[in-house]
């Protein structure tokens, strides 16, 4: 008789391993299979695809609660902790890779800073099926509930059908409210850009210092998007993909370039 083998998923994050998010989302995979954990060690957000180059890194084995295989603490980034949860800690490719629950939104260009997103994309790099998954609340205490649901439902898919070659998805949910989710939407990413300022202050030096804050602005407007869809109630899922180049402009800058 063949024995059979659980899937094996590696699981990781931005906000670090003892968030709210990671833990939801290590009990929904779970469900789906077996399950290792290598995440940072502290809040990561922002750090983009950034990996460390000019430091050491370690992997702590940790023990926060009852459900994963193994776990791991990593001082690293998010892009890190799956670099040497593939090719370190773990003894096979790892059959899925997810990221989050990022407490947060990581739609439109929220995408090129995300920490919880370069986890994915970084899957994509090594050829896993992978996603980033997020929810439009940012408190410690966000409520998971719905959301639960619908991870559960998009990771199963993905561990079964996989994805697109070179391709990872960008899960985004709504905040739970008085409304239901209307389901899942498959849609492009909205373009709009972040409209910085910056908080100048004074330390008690008198030396100056920043906090940077800012609104989206959404340059949009269509009914197509991952704005418009969450704004709408439904959860977003727009296909990411890691290479950048610009196809449709190679010949306009051959031109540009007089070549």
């Amino acid at each position: 008789m063949t024995k059979m083998v659980n899937p094996l998923i590696l699981v990781t994050n931005d906000d670090g391993i003892t968030s709210p998010g990671i833990r939801i989302l290590i009990s929904q995979m779970n469900r789906l299979g077996d399950v290792v954990v290598v995440a940072p060690d502290s809040p990561q957000s922002g750090m983009s695809h950034a990996i460390t180059i000019s430091d050491s890194l370690r992997c702590i084995p940790i023990s926060i609660d009852s459900g994963p295989q193994k776990e791991y603490s990593c001082s690293g980034t998010p892009a890190d902790c799956i670099k040497i949860g593939v090719h370190e800690i773990l003894d096979k490719k790892p059959d899925m890779i997810v990221s989050g629950v990022n407490h947060g939104s990581n739609a439109s260009v929220n995408v090129l800073y995300s920490g919880t997103m370069a986890a994915a994309i970084e899957g994509a790099l090594q050829g896993v099926p992978s996603i980033g998954f997020s929810l439009l609340d940012y408190s410690w205490d966000a409520d998971f509930s719905e959301a639960q649901n619908y991870i559960y439902k998009i990771a199963s898919m993905v561990l079964k059908k996989g994805t697109p070659n070179g391709v990872c998805l960008n899960v985004n949910i709504p905040k739970i409210s008085d409304q239901k989710y209307k389901g899942i939407k498959v849609c492009r990413q909205t373009i709009g850009k972040w409209m910085e300022k910056f908080d100048k202050r004074l330390d008690p030096n008198g030396k100056s210092y920043y906090w940077m804050t800012g609104e989206f602005e959404d340059l949009d407007g269509s009914d197509d998007t991952d704005i418009w869809a969450l704004n709408e109630n439904h959860v977003t899922v727009v296909p990411i993909q890691y290479d950048l180049t610009s196809h449709k402009s190679i010949i306009d800058v051959n031109k540009l370039l007089e070549l």
